[in-house]
């Protein structure tokens, strides 16, 4: 049998991981806010639970200084 190659490779775990956190009430206010702005803005409800992942991963794509850490991170594992 012949090795068939394709541009796609394995697709990554994306099973979700469920993460519990502790947060001040003030820190709840303002998600429920968030979603309630979030929500007018574009028809539709969006819950605190589904906004804070989408939230998490802009933050860290913004933060530069733990991208290039990550990626030193990233290299001394492959070591």
């Amino acid at each position: 049998m012949t090795k068939t190659s394709l541009k796609i490779g394995p697709l990554p775990d994306k099973t979700p991981q469920k993460l519990t956190v502790l947060i001040e009430p003030s820190l709840a206010s303002e998600l429920e806010d968030y979603a309630r702005v979030h929500s007018q803005l574009h028809g539709e409800d969006a819950a605190v639970s589904v906004l804070v992942p989408h939230m998490l991963e802009a933050f860290l794509a913004s933060d530069s200084g733990f991208r290039k850490a990550r990626r030193s991170l990233i290299a001394a594992k492959a070591q």
